[in-house]
């Protein structure tokens, strides 16, 4: 059952559109399903339309022309819904801040762009500041640091909300590591155009992790997660990376980022 207090549980469920990201689906599913439960716990009718990417990867090289495309793909397929939530902070930055940049000059676009941007917003921002959660139903056995990704902090303001919902998981205790609002190093495509500064990056922000004495690293962005679990793999570090919505799902015994599946009994 619910573990949550909805702040509208007396209105008609709102109709939400998941938008799962690339890397979720390509990579980690369990953090989309993760997000949906969370979502219909908060009370939400979630649906996952057939989808695209959000098109930061090309708006960063500088590609406008591919990413006002995909942007144009995103509103058709979620502008029908009550709100738009995204388990990512880079993602959901990505439509608040840059989709009207993109239709910028065409008053055609310009509402309903502005519309559109109004619905859209990080899943754990959305549980606490618009559904009012401010509780789980989960358990964790485990000491947790947590990451501010840069486009979820930065962009939208999402610091507080992450670890209010952690401070109700049972068993869980959060340590937090120095800087833990400093860059990751992964940027999207700053890791791809500046690998020895990004290198750099994320071995300091690995030495904070581990000094954390933290076991377990949480975030909301799963390309953050996967630059600094990589690092800390590569260094023999035994801290283990988790989407910060697996956790809040109850869904953290699943095998962590670069763990192998456990082998199904015969």
């Amino acid at each position: 059952m619910p573990s949550s207090s909805p702040r509208h549980a007396d209105l008609s469920p709102p109709r939400v559109g998941l938008f799962c990201t690339c890397l979720v689906d390509m990579i980690r599913p369990s953090i989309g399903f993760a997000a949906a439960k969370l979502l219909e716990d908060a009370g939400c009718d979630v649906d996952v339309p057939a989808q695209t990417c959000c098109g930061q990867p090309a708006f960063n090289s500088g590609d406008r022309a591919t990413a006002r495309a995909l942007a144009e793909q995103v509103i058709a397929a979620f502008e029908n819904f009550d709100y738009v939530v995204a388990p990512s902070g880079s993602c959901a930055g990505m439509i608040k801040a840059h989709y009207p940049e993109l239709f910028a000059g065409e008053p055609d676009w310009a509402s309903r762009v502005d519309r559109f941007c109004a619905k859209v917003h990080e899943l754990v921002s959305f549980l606490v500041d618009v559904r009012g959660v401010t509780r789980v139903e989960a358990a964790y056995d485990g000491t947790v640091t947590y990451h501010d990704s840069c486009s979820g902090l930065r962009e939208l303001g999402v610091k507080d909300q992450p670890r209010a919902l952690l401070a109700s998981v049972e068993g869980l205790t959060l340590s937090e590591m120095a800087d833990a609002d400093t860059c990751c190093g992964f940027g999207g495509t700053f890791c791809v155009k500046y690998p020895d500064v990004s290198n750099a990056i994320v071995e300091k922000k690995a030495a904070n992790i581990a000094a954390s004495g933290a076991d377990t690293l949480l975030a909301g962005d799963l390309g953050c997660l996967m630059n600094m679990a990589g690092k800390l793999q590569r260094q023999g570090r035994p801290v283990v990376a988790r989407h910060v919505a697996e956790v809040l799902a109850g869904m953290g015994d699943a095998p962590a980022l670069g763990e192998p599946a456990a082998e199904k009994t015969p």
